[in-house]
């Protein structure tokens, strides 16, 4: 039914309530300010039809809302019918009627036809812009004669004068659900504007200002987000539009915008962009600044946007519409998320998703250093952060045999590293390059080593934007533990040493301290102090212990493991030919609260551990691989890293210390749910497409999950029996499923803590590329606030 027949319909029931002898033309309604103005059914329509539009997924499309609203006339028609009815049966010819009772009705005959979303929006609209006029009064009274002469320059170029109504709502109606209050933004938003002021500016100084505002309630900060994401959806055209001139900017893979064209209408049917107003100040400006796709030097993106590219592009290779759907949904409402390079490259021509790399030196030689380098810089150029171990270069004073000469050692090529990270960026701005540089303590360049990123000292031996870490054999620290001696050697001289590990290397390491009288000797306890010192002065380097690792991996058949990655979250082997890769996403762990119950939801922790590991899989398949090396090592091992962030936040909402029984007792259930949830989808993965190539042989294998490594014993939450036995029949699909990253990117766009740890403080700042921000514990002044508590006096104290 067109408009046309809606309307014809209305006077139908005009002429049927003018034969009751009732003349609505002679009607007239009160407005708020005692203003007297006609009837007219008309409005009544308007406002119902608007009701049903707001309860609908459409959004800046006059195509589909026409579409969309053709569906609900005769529903219009009809409760419209029944408001005029009712009116009328209390009135006579020439009454006047409150615009507050025409409303009244319009909600009573919503509540009766049983349209109960629809009457909830419908009163909360009421209470909205009942807000918004008591705001704009008072704002009229303070500031009313000074905005009354100024221009504001639309997004559509015209100009119009600063209207004071339109801000107070827009802030009003944005606040809602918050504990805040919407004046204070706008009476220290609005002294601000000057004349000819764009409608651009005016969003951003609202959003500023209430960001401003952070330290009285973090739910200033989701109101300043919130004036974001609606200045951010009216200068974006939506999903459809933007992957039409993103593929025209040629941007986008053609498979990628072919499957979106494809499905066009059942992806927008799916995308939900509401939600983009759930994020915080500093998530969706962190958004905004590098995840959110460009064109022409502006954000083409919005957030759902970006979550159903990324779901389009994991989920599956031929567009499946469940799987679509349950990827999107399960990433848009921040119940996991893919890693920083996943979300920036899905669905690019460059389509690189992996997040960490690592890589062997080479070759002790020129050939091989620079070769290493151009491999560092092709990785970091995709947005792949680097660990590297450079064990195998040999020491300075060592000899050369093809010049005669001596060598200078690792530190000067440690600096060339140095520099290839800060100028070959991840992404292209998006990230500063990151390389980790990993050494086992017997390398006879170790203390100057340790001096690397010290701020005191000769800047020709200094390389402080790298990362270091040590490679520590269980042998230093029985050296250590005895007050012993230590050697310090090259490995051109002591091969081998880094080929070892456990009982193996304590062997060889003692012949060539037998054999070879004139290395150099410290005491163990003194390299420890060196250790510990640049640990205080600089916070590295990282300290991993390689024959444990070596001793408990589920790839300790493929060789011997020589290094972590950037952040040390994952160790994977690797090797001259090999270039190892992290293919990571992380579960937001409250998202799993039962709130209402105070109870974890293991069960639903399990599911969307599932979804993740077959999506991360999906990822190995699809990726681009910046060098031959890192396809080789991925596709033959298949590694993929599942982990967590805001641990904390799950203590804290659930009234728990963090360092009580129950807090330990949670904290395993949370982490062998996920590792159960990721060896099982695994395991069905290797069922239907077989197991990764190097499979036979690793403990997996022989049916020994991580927790027998360890001579532990899992809780009775999960049938680990049942799945030994299929994996020992079917394999496993992924070398390796979990591993707990830092999630400082993505813990700041769901909102959540880092990865397992706790906050830094309870209000503190954090500087990142995407500018200062102020963080304020929410969970205690929701806690404070409820014992009302959270004041002036507190927050200053």
């Amino acid at each position: 039914m067109n408009r046309r027949n809606l309307s014809d319909n209305l006077l139908v029931s005009l002429k049927q309530e003018q034969e009751k002898n009732i003349n609505l033309l002679s009607l007239s309604v009160v407005r708020r300010d005692g203003s007297i103005t006609p009837f007219k059914s008309d409005k009544i329509s308007n406002a119902i039809k608007k009701a049903f539009l707001a309860q609908t997924k459409i959004r800046n499309d006059k195509q589909k809302d026409n579409e969309q609203s053709s569906g609900i006339h005769k529903t219009v028609e009809q409760l419209t019918s029944k408001v005029v009815a009712a009116l009328t049966r209390r009135i006579a010819d020439g009454d006047m009627i409150h615009i507050e009772d025409i409303q009244d009705q319009v909600e009573l005959a919503l509540m009766r036809d049983e349209h109960h979303k629809v009457a909830r929006a419908y009163v909360l609209y009421r209470e909205q812009r009942a807000a918004s006029r008591y705001h704009t009064k008072k704002l009229k009274e303070q500031v009313g004669v000074k905005v009354s002469s100024m221009m504001v320059t639309k997004r559509d170029g015209n100009k119009e004068p600063v209207s004071l109504d339109k801000i107070t709502n827009r802030v009003s109606v944005l606040s809602t659900g918050l504990a805040i209050d919407p004046i204070t933004v706008a009476q220290k938003a609005i002294p601000g504007l000057f004349n000819d002021i764009t409608s651009t500016e005016i969003d951003n100084y609202l959003a500023e200002t209430s960001a401003a505002l952070t330290v009285e309630h973090p739910d200033y900060s989701n109101l300043a987000a919130r004036i974001k994401a609606n200045a951010l959806h009216k200068e974006t055209p939506g999903f459809i539009i933007a992957t039409k001139n993103l593929y025209e900017d040629g941007l986008l893979k053609e498979e990628y915008y072919n499957k979106v064209i494809a499905n066009s209408e059942a992806i927008e049917s799916i995308i939900d962009y509401d939600r983009d107003y759930s994020f915080d100040y500093f998530a969706l400006t962190t958004l905004t600044r590098a995840y959110l796709l460009k064109y022409d030097n502006k954000t083409i993106e919005r957030p759902q946007d970006l979550w159903m590219r990324v779901a389009l592009t994991v989920s599956c290779d031929n567009f499946d519409f469940n799987k679509v759907k349950e990827t999107y949904n399960t990433l848009s409402s921040g119940m996991y998320t893919h890693a920083t390079p996943t979300l920036f490259n899905s669905g690019l021509k460059m389509q690189q998703l992996s997040s960490c790399f690592l890589i062997s030196m080479e070759d002790d030689s020129i050939e091989g250093i620079f070769n290493t380098i151009k491999d560092c810089a092709l990785i970091s150029k995709t947005a792949g952060g680097i660990g590297m171990h450079a064990h195998n270069i040999r020491a300075s004073g060592s000899r050369i045999k093809s010049t005669n000469g001596k060598s200078n050692g690792l530190i000067p090529f440690l600096k060339i590293f140095n520099e290839t990270a800060k100028s070959v960026d991840q992404g292209g701005g998006k990230r500063k390059g990151s390389f980790a540089v990993y050494l086992e303590p017997w390398h006879a360049d170790i203390e100057k080593f340790l001096e690397l990123r010290k701020n005191t000292g000769a800047e020709e031996f200094r390389a402080r934007d790298l990362f270091y870490a040590l490679w520590i054999p269980d042998l230093f620290m029985k050296r250590v533990e005895n007050d012993e001696d230590w050697t310090l050697m090259s490995e051109h001289e002591c091969p081998g040493l880094s080929d070892h590990y456990g009982e193996a290397f304590e062997r060889l390491y003692a012949k060539y301290e037998k054999d070879l009288p004139h290395l150099k000797k410290i005491k163990a306890r003194n390299l420890m102090s060196k250790i510990i010192e640049a640990q205080i002065e600089t916070g590295q380097p990282y300290m991993l212990y390689k024959d444990a690792i070596n001793e408990k991996s589920n790839q300790k058949n493929i060789g011997v493991i020589k290094s972590s990655n950037l952040c040390a979250e994952i160790v994977e082997y690797s090797n001259k030919s090999e270039t190892a890769v992290c293919n990571l996403a992380s579960i937001a762990l409250p998202k799993f609260i039962d709130k209402k119950n105070k109870k974890y939801d293991y069960k639903k922790l399990y599911q969307t551990a599932k979804l993740a590991t077959k999506n991360l899989d999906r990822v190995i398949d699809i990726n681009f691989y910046p060098t031959d090396k890192t396809s080789t090592s991925n596709n033959l091992h298949r590694p993929i890293g599942l982990g967590v962030q805001g641990l904390s936040d799950v203590f804290f909402i659930l009234s728990i210390p963090h360092d009580s029984e129950e807090a330990g007792k949670i904290n395993k259930l949370i982490f062998e749910t996920i590792y159960f949830g990721c060896l099982e989808a695994s395991m069905e993965l290797a069922k239907e497409k077989g197991a990764y190539s190097s499979f036979e042989g690793s403990p997996l294998s022989d049916g020994k999950f991580q927790f027998d490594l360890w001579n532990t014993k899992p809780s009775n939450m999960w049938d680990w029996e049942a799945l030994r036995t299929k994996i020992k029949k079917h394999g496993v699909r992924n070398s390796l499923t979990t591993a707990c990253m830092p999630t400082a990117s993505t813990g700041i766009i769901l909102g959540n803590t880092e990865t397992f740890q706790i906050q830094t403080s309870n209000i503190y700042k954090r500087q990142t590329l995407s500018g200062e921000f102020l963080l304020v514990n929410r969970h205690l002044v929701k806690e404070l606030s409820r014992r009302n508590l959270w004041d002036k006096e507190i927050r200053d104290n």
